[in-house]
């Protein structure tokens, strides 16, 4: 997929030179599409197919390359995005803890999106990108089609001692990448609790997402994980702007992810225009691990986007559960 996205990147690298498109030459010399942030950090994107935009965002254990069974199989009908966060090289590692944060990713998608010329788009986030999928709903929902949040939320909590723990997990977790290196955290971090259930299903696929991992920055992930993930405002306390979000949007969640699942229901029950669709046996990386139940998912909710047949929960709206309706209304 790289040699051709990459190839189709650069052709819509020169279409696009006036929405602040540039093109970083690799070590081979082939030109890399790149977009430059309003803070003047640099992103690599690849895309491939054309249609309305699909942008994708990764989750921390992986990159812009976890979403491959998406952009293979959505390409054939959308223009699919996906881009390195930074701190995931090809893009740039900034050295300030304080220039990664949930808002800050949320930004950078508007950022890539404004480059490539893009005025509105579906948003697909996994994990970290599903809370910055989220973000962008709360601070950019005139740009947003639809959103996609899978397997969102992890260490989120309204309990103060369990809020402090997670951000102390954070740091410590931070530290050890930076001191033990990332193979040695990716053999620990890919066989995670919510990590096995990949590995028992497509032990080939795992592997491979492991070595990925391993391979990622160790000062780009520990600068996340502190900025990012230990700074975060847990969306349980933010009920008001996610109650705002106008914009469709559909939650998916791994059954046996179980940090996510009371953030899934929050949301359906929160969100006006939520949807939940919950995987039976199913962990963390779900697009990966059920690639071809997690993208009918993804493609029945943009059907019934693009059809306008997504419309407010009957919770959100006031009607609440009875056995015997009063009316048929």
């Amino acid at each position: 997929m790289a040699m051709r996205a990459t190839a189709c990147g650069i052709a819509y690298a020169k279409r696009h030179d006036q929405h602040n498109v540039h093109r970083l030459k690799a070590k081979s010399g082939e030109l890399m599409p790149t977009i430059k942030t309003d803070d003047n950090v640099t992103l690599y994107y690849e895309e491939a197919g054309s249609g309305d935009p699909i942008l994708f965002l990764h989750e921390f254990g992986g990159h812009h390359l976890s979403w491959e069974p998406q952009i293979r199989y959505f390409s054939r009908r959308y223009r699919c995005i996906t881009y390195a966060a930074r701190g995931w090289p090809p893009s740039d590692i900034p050295e300030s803890v304080d220039a990664y944060s949930q808002e800050r990713a949320a930004d950078d998608a508007a950022a890539v999106m404004r480059a490539l010329g893009i005025k509105k788009a579906h948003l697909v986030g996994l994990s970290m990108g599903a809370t910055a999928a989220i973000e962008f709903g709360i601070r950019h929902p005139d740009m947003a089609l639809s959103l996609t949040a899978a397997a969102g939320g992890s260490g989120a909590s309204t309990d103060a001692a369990a809020k402090q723990r997670f951000q102390q997990e954070c740091a410590s977790f931070a530290a050890r990448i930076e001191s033990e290196g990332m193979p040695a955290m990716a053999e620990l971090y890919c066989a995670g609790p919510a990590r096995v259930q990949y590995r028992d299903k497509d032990p080939r696929g795992w592997e491979e997402f492991k070595r990925q991992f391993a391979e990622g920055s160790a000062k780009g992930h520990a600068r996340t994980m502190v900025g990012v993930q230990g700074r975060r405002v847990p969306l349980f306390e933010r009920k008001a702007e996610l109650a705002a979000i106008p914009v469709p949007l559909l939650v998916i969640a791994g059954d046996e992810d179980d940090s996510t699942l009371d953030l899934a229901l929050f949301l359906k029950r929160t969100v006006p225009r939520c949807g939940l669709m919950m995987l039976p046996k199913t962990g963390h990386g779900i697009n990966l691990e059920e690639p071809a139940v997690f993208n009918a998912g993804v493609e029945n909710f943009i059907h019934a986007v693009e059809c306008n047949r997504w419309g407010v929960s009957v919770t959100v709206a006031g009607k609440n559960y009875t056995l015997v309706p009063p009316s048929k209304k």
